[in-house]
């Protein structure tokens, strides 16, 4: 469960109870359960925070939302100065391929959230796409832009 994965390392806050392994969340302000996809999660709000200038308080964890009638949880949305979702993640645990169901899914999340960034990442892998709406294409970045860019 607790691999190395492509991204900096992240100072998390461990504790065990009763054999399960828990993790702090700078975001929610509780103990987590440790599982594979949370590692992922909470490398990734280290990353955001210490690495790309995000706000804690713009970033919403398990962000409920409806698609088709449905309700499901976005892992991590960004939010900008205004309120306005700005950026959309999805995590999978490390050993969860990135394919296309896995796009289908961000995708259907964005249709709701209407953002311009998405990041999809197993903490191995990392794509970052910005949404051209002037192209209608979907255009894979290096690097995902600071908060203040993206804002």
């Amino acid at each position: 469960m607790i691999q190395p994965l492509n991204l900096p390392k992240a100072p998390l806050k461990l504790s065990r109870n009763e054999g399960v392994v828990f993790v702090w969340c700078e975001i929610r302000n509780k103990k987590l359960k440790l599982t594979p996809e949370e590692w992922v999660r909470q490398h990734v709000i280290h990353f955001l925070i210490t690495f790309k200038n995000v706000p804690k308080g713009v970033i919403a964890s398990e962000q409920t939302i409806q698609v088709n009638g449905l309700t499901r949880r976005c892992d991590l949305v960004v939010y900008n100065s205004h309120g306005k979702p700005i950026l959309l993640i999805e995590c999978k645990a490390a050993d969860v391929a990135l394919n296309e169901k896995v796009l289908h899914q961000i995708a259907q999340y964005n249709f709701n959230l209407n953002v311009d960034y998405l990041l999809l990442t197993n903490g191995i892998e990392q794509y970052n796409c910005f949404i051209n709406r002037s192209k209608n294409t979907i255009d894979y970045l290096e690097n995902l832009p600071n908060w203040n860019e993206l804002s």
